[in-house]
């Protein structure tokens, strides 16, 4: 009988929950061929342990026992391992697996099996089969139909298509799916993505329809921009390559591909485009058009079109979705036939229209952000042309008419209603991933932050992170880098940033550099380079997922191409700093850019900390590098050019002011030699609390800046400027009444949905609910509320890929009660706030251990368990 382990009670044996395969439950067209399993260890009790597993994978649930699995059993493995476990069993296209989990706790007690789950393969190695990309020449956007017969009972059907640059798929008159804007937004000179899609239901026996209607998206944009997406490398009009596999309960297997049997016609929509909307003629409507018995003999055929290069995959990240339709707060008629519906909120989506109107009546729909002068504000200085943001539908004057655009979407709080009194409601539209964390505080403001940058982040979820969905809709590296531990930490983004990292590697240059977008055009190699700190969140995002998520697939997928970009950062550093032209974007004052420091000092300290990160990859993967001797000397270069020792500050020639960021960035990523870092701290503070606690950052600091204040013992200050209500903060903001973090700190700002300034929530969920994730899959989190002041009690609650990690504590008088849940195969250090070690009590005593006492805090580590501690002297 084994050992019982320090701080195990005994209770009911592992049971194994959430299982999912590639980060998803139940995923329909997996392209992966060593699918990776995980589930959640749950037991009752204190130190529940995880010792090993059990995998069964059969042809069908009811064959999920250890005598009758007929495609893979792993046998036994002893491992703690809950994530991350390949299938290693055989792997055939469009093939359903079933499969199941038995887990073994510290006591090698064996637990029952899991619920059976399944996934289903896509096309593998098989591809589109005879299928061809195919198209032709229209006046508007494509309709594109297939007539086919079903003769029998269809036992499973599934239609595989990537339509460029979006489809809208149909089959007998109704959507193939719910997902919008799809397939996802790559660089399609190197990767295309393909949907799978269950259609068995809509099939109908006789005679079946399927076709679909083609958007442009960033495929075929031809709104000529500064980033030249109308001149990408892959530029081409719509195409479609679909494949449609029936298989019948007798055995019969029969396809329909696209080929010259397809037939072709310009629909309805006149013109579609990310920037500049949608038109949309109601008369030319073609009722039944994607249904059987409709008439399509003046239809011209197909054309076979050039195939684009990029690789066709499954798409596996998360679909763009409508999450959520809603009704305007208020219609006001601002002059004769012009009204303005404002919906409330600030957000990214498009307006479904109903109206009643005659024949060629024009509806025009402006979408913005702001109102002034009675005027929807929709304005683009990037993008050619005076249309911005607008739909226009042209009545059939046939009775009440809705209509909504599928083909681009929208960033506003208010729509402009010009041509016809009409009703809108707003669709909310996102890439669909899951919510993770949930935080409440008795300081209403945090609360508000955090719901503040929650709707923005998801506002600039596209099958990409954006920086604005009103403006650019580009992919900013910088954006997403400061931004994504805040991000990883409110959602779920596995699949999202494992296919933005993949458009990352698809971006790359010959020479190893990266854009500052992506993907890109061609634009951002040359026009705003170097920038050193807005690419090197390849290294950092990398890291960020193997914290989250322990995936070191991942790591390794990516080392070739993360090794070539640091050798080009790496060969162009002179005297030992790294050239930069974008530097701390935005700060107060700066709304054309940075302030005039030298950016070289952000660009080295953003590459050094680029360097240690892949040094630290290289060591998990066990791929040898020279990066921790390349961060030393970037350390060393940064010293020497702008340190001034005597002073204990950073700064540059360039700027006689004081720069929060210069100083709060050598802070935080460890480069200020130690016996300066005192000096330094305080030098930081005592200038934050001379500009009356505001912050003086751009989007480079605003993310460090609280939380260094905080690690240095200066928490009160960063409450002062979190908590601050004038100019410039983000209390300003919402005093002039917004909803969701902006890009600028003035009034006046370009964006309101822009979330790098709105990283202050990453030290409220970290420093005032106290919950940090420290690494490798969240294996270990450390608690520690140490920004308490002006708050009395907070809260917050995240899934991790672990389970449940949860933090909750209030404070009355001097009494903190702290609540910590630790899930299986997570240790936590918990910091209690304290006098003295004898002033905390921890429930229950007997398995919590004996604590440690340090710099004012109780120190205990605990395992799997939920614990209650209070301290008498908070």
């Amino acid at each position: 009988m084994p050992v019982l382990p320090d701080g195990w009670t005994p209770g009911g044996p592992l049971i194994p929950r959430s299982l999912q395969t590639e980060y998803a439950a139940r995923p329909l067209g997996v392209d992966v061929a060593r699918p990776r399993f995980s589930w959640i260890a749950a037991a009752p009790g204190y130190g529940a342990t995880q010792s090993a597993y059990r995998v069964l994978v059969a042809s069908a649930p009811e064959l999920l026992t250890p005598d009758a699995a007929d495609v893979w059993d792993s046998g036994k493995v002893e491992s703690a391992r809950t994530f991350g476990v390949e299938y290693e069993g055989p792997s055939a296209a469009r093939t359903r697996y079933h499969w199941t989990v038995q887990l073994w706790d510290g006591l090698d007690r064996e637990g029952a099996w899991a619920e059976p789950e399944w996934f289903e393969t896509g096309l593998l190695g098989e591809g589109f089969g005879a299928a061809r990309w195919i198209g032709g020449r229209t006046d508007s956007a494509p309709l594109l139909r297939r007539a086919f017969t079903i003769d029998g009972t269809v036992r499973r059907a599934r239609l595989y298509a990537s339509g460029l640059g979006y489809a809208d798929l149909r089959l007998n008159g109704q959507p193939v799916t719910d997902s919008v804007l799809d397939p996802g937004f790559t660089a399609y000179d190197h990767t295309i993505l393909y949907g799978t899609h269950d259609v068995t239901a809509l099939l109908a026996t006789g005679e079946n329809v399927v076709g679909a209607e083609l958007g442009r998206g960033f495929f075929g944009l031809t709104t000529a921009n500064i980033w030249r997406w109308h001149e990408a490398p892959w530029t081409a009009d719509p195409r479609l390559i679909a494949r449609l596999v029936v298989e019948y309960n007798d055995g019969r297997i029969t396809e329909i591909g696209t080929d010259e049997s397809w037939r072709i016609t310009g629909g309805p929509t006149l013109s579609d485009s990310l920037y500049a909307g949608e038109t949309y003629d109601g008369r030319r409507a073609l009722p039944g058009w994607d249904s059987a018995g409709f008439d399509a003999s003046s239809w011209s055929t197909a054309a076979i079109v050039e195939a684009p290069k990029g690789k066709l995959t499954a798409q596996a990240h998360e679909p763009i979705r409508v999450i959520e339709t809603v009704d305007p707060v208020e219609v006001t008629e601002v002059r004769p036939g012009v009204w303005i519906a404002d919906f409330g909120r600030t957000v990214a989506g498009w307006t479904r229209l109903s109206v009643t109107a005659p024949a060629g009546t024009t509806i025009s729909l402006t979408h913005g952000e702001t109102v002034a002068d009675g005027n929807v504000e929709a304005k683009n200085g990037h993008v050619e042309g005076d249309r911005v943001q607008r739909d226009e539908y042209i009545a059939a004057g046939h009775g009440a008419e809705t209509w909504e655009p599928r083909f681009s979407y929208k960033g506003f709080r208010y729509v402009q209603i010009e041509g016809a009194r009409a009703d809108v409601q707003l669709r909310v539209a996102n890439s669909d991933v899951r919510g993770v964390t949930r935080f409440t505080s008795t300081q209403s403001a945090y609360e508000q932050y955090e719901r503040a940058m929650r709707r923005t982040v998801l506002s600039n979820l596209h099958g990409i992170p954006t920086d604005t969905p009103c403006y650019e809709k580009n992919g900013w590296t910088g954006d997403a880098q400061v931004g994504a531990p805040t991000m990883l930490a409110t959602l779920d983004l596995a699949r999202f940033f494992t296919k933005w990292l993949g458009d990352i590697r698809d971006s790359q240059a010959d020479s190893g550099q990266l854009p500052v977008i992506v993907p890109s055009s061609g634009w951002g190699f040359t026009e705003l380079s170097p920038a050193t700190e807005w690419p090197t969140v390849y290294p950092i995002l990398l890291r960020e997922m193997y914290r989250w998520y322990g995936d070191e697939r991942l790591l390794r997928e990516h080392w070739e191409s993360l090794d070539r970009y640091l050798a080009w950062e790496l060969g162009r550093v002179e005297d030992g700093l790294s050239v930069s032209v974008l530097g701390d974007w935005l700060p107060p004052g700066y709304s054309e850019g940075p302030a005039p420091e030298d950016r070289r000092l952000t660009g080295t300290a953003y590459l050094y900390r680029a360097v240690l990160a892949a040094a630290e990859i290289g060591e998990l993967i066990g791929a040898p590098n020279d990066y921790a001797k390349a961060a030393a000397d970037l350390a060393d270069g940064l010293n020497r050019a702008f340190l001034d020792r005597d002073a204990a500050r950073y700064r540059s020639a360039d700027d006689p002011d004081y720069r929060q960021t210069s100083n709060a960035v050598p802070l935080a990523f460890g480069i200020v030699p130690a016996d300066l870092v005192e000096r330094v701290a305080a030098g930081l503070a005592a200038d934050v609390e001379a500009r009356g606690f505001h912050l003086n950052t751009g989007c480079l600091g605003v993310g460090v800046l609280l939380p260094v204040l905080t690690a240095h013992g200066y928490g009160d200050v960063a409450t002062k400027v979190a908590l601050q209500r004038d100019y410039p903060s983000w209390g300003y903001w919402f005093g002039l009444g917004a909803d969701t973090m902006w890009e600028m700190w003035e009034e006046d700002s370009r964006s309101r949905n822009h979330y790098f300034q709105g990283t202050v929530v990453q030290w409220i969920f970290e420093n005032v609910a106290g919950l940090r994730v420290l690494g490798a899959g969240c294996e270990q989190i450390l608690v520690r509320p140490d920004a308490r002041t002006e708050v009395d009690s907070a809260s917050i609650r995240t899934e991790t890929i672990r389970g449940r990690v949860a933090v909750s504590w209030m404070k009355t008088s001097r009494v903190l009660s702290l609540e910590v849940q630790v899930p299986v195969g997570t240790t936590a250090e918990v910091q209690v706030p304290s006098a003295a070690a004898a002033d905390v009590t921890a429930v229950p005593h007997a398995f919590a251990g004996e604590p440690m006492y340090a710099d004012g805090y109780t120190i205990y580590t605990v395992p799997a368990g939920q614990w209650h501690f209070t301290s008498r002297s908070a």
